[in-house]
């Protein structure tokens, strides 16, 4: 991120879920790690670009999530390793969910 022109302030936190309850991500999109981003919640591998659009163009969502770890995802590359489709997920305060963007399908 910080490559990309992002600041970042990291927090190693004991207990991630507590954080995830709190900023309401819905159980079923969690991933590894949990960013906030200019008010947006960004959680797991959500590519660079797609934070940009988000930023851009600024729908009333809370956030966008790629649950789990999928390979090939930003962060999850390996030279000649596999790659697998996966979504970015749009989400909600209620909890409603769209496919925000999609990858190697």
């Amino acid at each position: 991120m910080e490559q990309n022109g992002f600041t970042m302030q990291v927090e190693d936190v004991q207990d991630l879920n507590a954080v995830k309850d709190e900023k309401q991500v819905p159980p079923f999109l969690r991933s590894c790690h949990t960013a906030v981003v200019d008010g947006y919640i960004i959680e797991g591998h959500v590519s660079v670009a797609d934070i940009e659009r988000l930023l851009n163009e600024r729908p009333d969502i809370a956030g966008l999530a790629v649950p789990g770890m999928p390979p090939g995802s930003p962060g999850m590359e390996v030279a000649g390793g596999e790659v697998a489709a996966y979504d970015v997920i749009a989400f909600d305060a209620s909890g409603n969910t769209e496919v925000y963007a999609s990858y190697g399908q």
